[in-house]
């Protein structure tokens, strides 16, 4: 039985003295029908957005609008609640209050769901209006990603399951492990996995077999986050791990060598590459999926990050004549992203730029770019060499490994082409002394060598939830200059969390950027193999700012936070 009267069905709805009217509500209940949404309709009924339009229905129909963002919900209900309810009406139990039940709905003129409630658990239900949006995330966030398909869902969204394309014809050997792979209810899990990741602007998916069954994590803004799902995933690892790899165009009856392959799909309208590298470990295969979402990706200087100073330093080198621009950091410190836009920076129809990469993460337009294959003799030196017999103006070179490469790289240089490379350093200054211990001359290190860019990246707080904060002098690191902050009257911030951010309290990420241009002191310095110390110090008594304070400097800015710059840079 359903306790709000305004519902009833008798007759035409009973509108209260409220926002909107018969005609008005007509609108909302038909987009309602079609979708569960009113986001197209908001406009059309006076609103800005689908929250305003939500609470306008609610508010006239006398019902309590919901932020399940910070509502407290009582889990334990789910206990004796059918869950099929949940996943085929979109509604979730919030609370008992007396003899009724609270159940938050994104659609109130749906009464053969709420009636459904009250004959499945014989009780006065109590419908409050909650986003869409936001009852997704709750089922997702308690019971898990692909909870429905897992449970067998009699009415499964198959707008959900559109968002998922393969842009590339599908084969596979006819087997048992095949067919299980290709049931309809692993695709819908595997493609709900897929579009998680996606609209949570995940870098990377991580499946690990561990020896309580899979785990499911995301990393998010450079940091790795448990993705809940439920127990009776683990019935369907295997099949998973088969359709993916009937994706991936892999053998999926190889189980002992690693296997590595490459997924090309849309998600949502959008283009998305998914790298899959996929490895035998104890308790089953652990696979790792990159993911290249084509459309969220600009690649400009100015959208970096860089602080205004860095950005024409760094512009007058790159369009230097020829030399060595190296771009340092550890793996996902963002520096294919600065090195693809200062190939942007500078391309134009009388500069011819090449590059050799593995992989070729993004496809650029004016760019001629080539796929390195080890395994047939196409390694980065062999390459290199190929590439200087095409006339380049402009090398990229993915990555310095060992010394042949550094070498031809050095003699790029030599003969009047302007290289870009990236090596694993710890910081700029740390660059020769690396080219030197692979076997490369100090004295062409020092001659060819124009600059070097050290980065890392830090996660920026959320707008909408970042709160000010005074600290004292036992809350910071000794190097952080908090009486500077305290004189000058700067706003200190912290992560909160909300709604926006997943409760993370971060929105995206910056970089932190250590720009070191050779000049005659750290050529000196370098081709006497000096310590790095020491062409680090004269680096900074030239002006060089470090990645721990350009990290501060972003933190006084109100950007990041203390603990962000913690995490990613070590005290100079």
């Amino acid at each position: 039985m359903i306790k709000a009267q305004t519902l009833a069905t008798a007759g035409p709805l009973q509108l209260q003295a409220g926002l909107l009217d018969a005609q008005q509500m007509r609108i909302a209940c038909e987009a309602q029908a079609a979708d569960g949404r009113l986001d197209r309709v908001a406009l059309e009924l006076g609103f800005a957005s689908e929250e305003d339009a939500l609470r306008a229905v609610g508010e006239t129909l006398g019902l309590e609008f919901v932020d399940l963002a910070s509502a407290k919900v009582d889990l334990r209900l789910l206990e004796q609640f059918p869950l099929k309810l949940i996943h085929r009406y979109g509604i979730f139990p919030i609370r008992r209050e007396d003899d009724s039940l609270v159940v938050a709905t994104a659609n109130p003129f749906d009464l053969h769901a709420l009636d459904a409630v009250g004959a499945a658990t014989e009780m006065s239900v109590l419908p409050v209006l909650a986003l869409p949006g936001e009852l997704e995330k709750l089922v997702k966030t308690h019971l898990g990603v692909g909870a429905e398909t897992i449970d067998g869902l009699l009415a499964q969204d198959e707008e959900r399951n559109g968002k998922v394309e393969m842009l590339e014809e599908l084969e596979w050997e006819r087997s048992e492990a095949a067919e299980a792979a290709q049931e309809a209810s692993v695709v819908r899990l595997v493609n709900e996995i897929l579009v998680e990741a996606v609209e949570a602007r995940a870098s990377d998916i991580h499946l690990e077999a561990q020896a309580a069954g899979m785990k499911i994590r995301y990393r998010i803004d450079g940091v790795l986050q448990r993705q809940p799902m439920p127990p009776e995933i683990n019935r369907f690892q295997a099949a998973i791990i088969s359709r993916l790899k009937i994706m991936a165009r892999l053998n999926i009856a190889e189980r002992r060598v690693p296997q590595d392959g490459r997924i090309k799909l849309k998600v949502s309208g959008r283009e998305v590459d998914i790298r899959v590298s996929m490895i035998p470990m104890l308790h089953g295969e652990g696979i790792v999926m990159r993911v290249l979402d084509k459309d969220r990706m600009q690649f400009s200087l100015r959208g970096v990050g860089m602080d205004e100073d860095v950005y024409r330093r760094f512009g007058r080198l790159i369009k230097q004549p020829h030399g060595i621009i190296l771009v340092t950091g550890p793996t996902g410190s963002g520096k294919t992203t600065t090195l693809y836009s200062a190939l942007n920076e500078i391309k134009d129809e009388e500069t011819k730029i090449i590059t050799t990469e593995d992989p070729i993460e993004y496809q650029l337009e004016g760019i001629n770019q080539i796929q390195v294959h080890t395994k047939v003799g196409l390694t980065f030196a062999a390459s290199l060499r190929s590439i200087l017999r095409h006339d380049p103006d402009v090398v990229l070179v993915g990555e310095i490994r060992d010394l042949e490469t550094a070498e031809n790289a050095v003699q790029a240089s030599l003969t009047g082409h302007l290289v870009f490379s990236t090596l694993h350093t710890n910081d700029a200054a740390g660059a020769f002394m690396r080219l030197a211990d692979m076997g490369v001359e100090p004295f062409l290190v020092c001659s060819t060598v124009e600059g070097v860019m050290a980065q890392r990246l830090v996660r920026t707080l959320c707008p909408e939830c970042r709160r000010p904060f005074t600290p004292s002098a036992d809350d910071v690191p000794d190097d952080f200059p908090l009486a500077e902050c305290l004189d000058n009257g700067k706003t200190l911030y912290q992560a909160a969390g909300c709604r926006q951010c997943r409760g993370s309290g971060y929105s995206g990420r910056t970089g932190l950027y250590e720009l070191l241009v050779t000049d005659d002191e750290v050529r000196r310095l370098a081709s006497e193999r000096a310590p790095t110390n020491l062409v680090q110090r004269a680096a900074v008594n030239a002006g060089m700012r470090t990645l721990r304070q350009d990290g501060w400097r972003k933190v006084r800015r109100g950007l990041t936070t203390i603990d962000e710059v913690l995490r990613v840079t070590k005290a100079d």
